[in-house]
């Protein structure tokens, strides 16, 4: 499902600022080919100042459909176009590779993922997911390592995907629940309280190429 034309666009940029990451950009489709979409200038949300793209920069974007469903997609700017205003065309992409996420329904996958984590009090230390997904993640902890229930976290978890690529996806979390196995290790039930809508995405991503894989076992 493709935006229609006039819809909104919310678009963060792909770039190793990260303050610059966090921003949000809203824009309007304002025609579509085959191949692409003209947008107009993007507007920073808050402050209304337009934000200069160039060629080849890299974003995610997503629009709303009915219901309140987020469709989220990466791109990258082609070309600028003049018409009555001026356009920003950009990739259209495939799609299947537009992701519907209602937030009350994120899609979470069973996953053994590399995942860095720093507690408060300095504490860090590398370990494996038991599942993720866009809402939060689980990870296993080493008989002798404890964590406790509300503390708050700084992660990355490092995300593999079917075509060879390879992301780091940073986020903070807040630990909802320990649970305790037999074998004397425990799992952290873990929610985010903030990650970057781009970065969520790379997650979304990555549960939505697990879930193909299940479905064609």
């Amino acid at each position: 499902m493709y935006p229609k034309i006039n819809d909104v666009l919310y678009i963060q940029l792909d770039t190793g600022d990260e303050k610059e990451a966090k921003i949000v950009y809203k824009s309007r489709i304002s025609d579509m080919d085959d191949e692409s979409m003209y947008m107009e200038v993007p507007l920073q949300e808050g402050t209304g100042r337009l934000k200069k793209l160039f060629i080849g920069d890299e974003l995610s974007a997503y629009f709303l459909s009915e219901g309140g469903v987020k469709n989220y997609f990466n791109s990258y700017v082609l070309s600028h176009h003049e018409d009555i205003i001026r356009l920003v065309r950009i990739k259209k992409p495939d799609p299947d590779q537009i992701t519907k996420v209602q937030r009350r329904s994120f899609l979470r996958v069973q996953a053994e993922l590399e995942v860095a984590v720093i507690a408060k009090d300095g504490t860090q230390f590398l370990t494996k997911t038991d599942d993720v997904g866009g809402g939060g993640v689980s990870f296993h902890l080493k008989p002798g390592q404890s964590i406790s229930e509300g503390s708050l976290l700084t992660c990355w978890v490092l995300i593999p995907y079917k075509n060879g690529a390879v992301e780091h996806v940073p986020f903070e979390g807040e630990v909802v629940r320990v649970k305790q196995l037999p074998t004397n290790r425990s799992i952290v039930m873990l929610k985010f309280n903030h990650i970057v809508d781009m970065e969520r995405q790379k997650l979304i991503r990555y549960c939505f190429e697990r879930q193909f894989d299940f479905r064609n076992r």
